[in-house]
């Protein structure tokens, strides 16, 4: 299960954020996304789990460029 603190990569690889929390109901094994806090001032990004690449430990990899969390980001 993702953890809050991983980092959190763009599709190029790149560092955007890290895991705020998990979204979705742990009891019921349901992952419907993460929120994503990106700077200490900014407030989380919520990332749908259709946007979620691939997970490892210690991180996530996102199916979206900067630009587009950065505007998921713009819209929370």
């Amino acid at each position: 299960m993702v953890e809050p603190g991983w980092k959190v990569l763009a599709a190029d690889g790149s560092e955007v954020g890290t895991v705020q929390e998990t979204l979705g109901d742990k009891e019921r094994d349901i992952f419907d996304g993460i929120a994503v806090s990106t700077s200490l001032l900014s407030k989380a990004a919520s990332v749908p789990s259709e946007h979620v690449g691939e997970i490892r430990e210690g991180s996530v990899r996102l199916e979206l460029t900067p630009e587009q969390i950065a505007a998921l980001e713009s819209r929370n």
